[in-house]
């Protein structure tokens, strides 16, 4: 059975996961964010290099200066809550300690992506049967076949699901370390 939509899926979980904002730096924070520069849109990891000094900053140093007012404002503008410092070289980002709050509202959001995580898995399953049944209709499949191949789509899915919930539960974790 072809799995390939199925971790195209979970990729897209880590990658969104990564940009939750936890207790330590990660560039996982800003590395997406598109920046309006050389008038188009580009992700910062095109126009910068990012790089995490200690555990409570990040810098972000533009290969072209003329694009540190452009990053600055970009990171102004996304939803990381984070106040970029620009000192003329590079931008520095200060990652504060959450409050008990914020983590918690940062577990029902990771709560959310994972669900959506789980619809995502739950239509390519779908698309999937779909596939099959169109199969034994034209009477490429017999009744076993088909049923068979179901179960075994079953247990592909219930292994993905598996994998998100751990994922879910690891990056969760790693949220609420103080």
């Amino acid at each position: 059975m072809n799995t390939e939509k199925f971790d195209k899926g979970i990729e897209h979980f880590k990658q969104e996961i990564a940009g939750l904002r936890t207790g330590r730096a990660s560039s996982g924070l800003v590395e997406n964010i598109m920046v309006d520069s050389y008038g188009s849109k580009m992700p910062m990891t095109h126009l910068a290099s990012i790089s995490i000094p200690d555990a409570r900053s990040i810098a972000i140093q533009p290969w072209d200066k003329s694009n540190l007012g452009p990053i600055e404002k970009a990171i102004q503008m996304s939803n990381v809550g984070l106040n970029p410092v620009n000192d003329g070289i590079l931008i520095r980002l200060n990652i504060p300690q959450m409050t008990e709050e914020r983590r918690k509202e940062m577990v029902k959001q990771l709560g959310q992506m994972a669900e959506q995580a789980k619809i995502a898995v739950r239509n390519i399953r779908e698309e999937i049967i779909k596939d099959l049944k169109r199969q034994q209709e034209e009477d490429n499949m017999t009744e076993d076949d088909f049923e068979g191949q179901k179960k075994d789509l079953q247990e592909v899915v219930d292994k993905y699901n598996d994998q998100i919930k751990e994922i879910a539960a690891a990056k969760e974790k790693e949220v609420m370390t103080i």
